[in-house]
């Protein structure tokens, strides 16, 4: 298959080197300006993972044109404006790798692609755990790819499945998407307890976390039960624990007063949640205590007790 794919930071650059591996013709857009684009230009590496020669490196977005596949991962706040630059594309398959809700509108990532594009063209998701670190490293794990097109499914996850990653069928676009978006919520909230030593509290935010998002899945239309599936649950060893996430960095960096560079996309979408939790009439604690904590400069310490102290009929 002939594969674009925008976004060159961490995972589009893995999903490149991943999917040349294992057999496809792959080109990797990147913006001129970006620092990372400049390293692959330089020597083919960001000094985590190199590129063949086999592989296309271009900053020209017309690429696309001549793509089957156009996987994006870029950051989810800016996959509207990217939408407009190639809305004209026709009879492509976009598969979006990336996570997170719009903030303002509380829209789906799928959504917000299927809009901007004509109807000529089919929207997917690839969503699930897994760290570039770990898969380089030869260590595999288990994803999965859900769209509204029965047919796309099937192709992507025949044509995308490997030793290293093993792709199921996702039956429920909107649970899957929002359950993905609401794990990187929980690892900054995870990072939060590690920051503070009170990492023994992760098996309560782990049970809580995945009930509260099941509730709002439910309210939204989707599958309650996708939150206890790969884009959520089990996606929580990745996010809660690893060294390798950072939503997970970003907490535990934020509660102790230090800098973090790298996107924790937890940040962004903790609002669109707060936003969502108002117009469904979903009680969210564990997301609200979030971005109490980030965006109204609440005590972090008094946020997490009142979190934890709540009443135990209101767990479930």
């Amino acid at each position: 298959m002939n594969i674009t794919v925008i976004g060159c930071g961490r995972w589009g650059s893995f999903i490149t080197w991943y999917l040349n591996k294992i057999g496809h013709q792959v080109t990797l857009y990147g913006r001129s300006s970006s620092k990372h684009m400049q390293e692959f230009y330089r020597n083919r590496s960001n000094g985590l993972i190199t590129l063949e020669e086999t592989v296309t490196l271009t900053s020209d977005l017309s690429a696309v044109n001549n793509s089957d596949i156009i996987v994006i991962s870029v950051n989810s706040q800016g996959l509207k404006p990217l939408m407009e630059e190639i809305k004209e594309v026709q009879n492509k398959t976009v598969v979006l790798c990336m996570k997170g809700i719009e903030i303002g509108t509380g829209k789906r990532l799928s959504e917000i692609a299927g809009e901007a594009m004509e109807p000529s063209n089919k929207v997917a998701v690839w969503l699930g755990p897994g760290h570039v670190q770990e898969y380089l490293s030869n260590i595999p794990n288990c994803m999965v790819i859900d769209s509204e097109e029965d047919e796309v499914k099937e192709r992507l996850v025949r044509e995308f499945s490997s030793d290293l990653i093993r792709f199921y069928y996702g039956c429920d676009l909107i649970g899957n998407e929002v359950g993905a978006a609401a794990k990187n919520v929980i690892g900054i909230a995870a990072g939060m307890l590690d920051g503070l030593g009170l990492t023994t509290l992760k098996g309560a935010l782990m049970s809580r976390g995945t009930r509260e998002i099941a509730r709002l899945i439910k309210a939204m239309g989707g599958n309650e039960l996708s939150a206890y599936g790969l884009c959520h649950l089990g996606d929580y060893q990745a996010t809660v624990f690893s060294e390798f996430s950072h939503n997970r960095k970003f907490g535990e960096c934020f509660v102790k007063g230090e800098s973090y560079g790298d996107l924790a996309e937890g940040y962004y979408t903790v609002r669109a949640l707060t936003e969502l939790s108002e117009s469904y009439q979903v009680e969210l604690p564990i997301c609200q205590a979030v971005f109490e904590i980030l965006y109204q400069n609440k005590d972090i310490k008094t946020i997490l007790e009142q979190l934890f102290a709540r009443n135990l009929k209101n767990e479930f």
